[in-house]
């Protein structure tokens, strides 16, 4: 875990002008959970980002790859952080936790799902990958 959190910090040293940032309900329900002291400060680091809403569409998308993917029940926030990416529009979902969502084998089919419903899948990894990709164009 101190690994991730050093290459997320580097991550974001390096590439936050690169991007624009968004977070959604979800996010802020994980970042709140756990040591009050360390939630305090996720809280305080996402504040500046603009809140992406967990709409009936959202709610929906979400259902559906729950349903059809299949995730396993307690991916259900998984299902809602693509979901909430996917109808906003967004190119990446960046974040370490991604046994259910970033599994080669479900992939494709929650690319499927997602294009089924109309909208485009975003391209889900850890800041570790985009890190390898700026490697790459260097």
């Amino acid at each position: 875990m101190a690994a991730n959190q050093e290459t997320t910090r580097e991550w974001w040293s390096r590439r936050q002008n690169d991007f624009e940032f968004y977070v959604s309900q979800a996010v802020i329900k994980e970042s709140s959970a756990g040591d009050t002291d360390a939630a305090r400060r996720r809280l305080e680091f996402l504040n500046p980002f603009p809140l992406l809403d967990i709409s009936g569409e959202v709610e929906s998308l979400a259902a559906n790859l729950i349903a059809n993917v299949p995730l396993p029940p307690n991916a259900q926030v998984d299902a809602l952080h693509i979901a909430v990416a996917a109808v906003n529009e967004m190119n990446y979902l960046v974040r370490w936790n991604c046994t259910h969502i970033a599994n080669a084998t479900l992939r494709s089919k929650i690319e499927k799902v997602c294009r089924s419903r109309g909208y485009e899948p975003p391209v889900v990894c850890t800041p570790q990958e985009m890190l390898e990709e700026e490697d790459q164009d260097a």
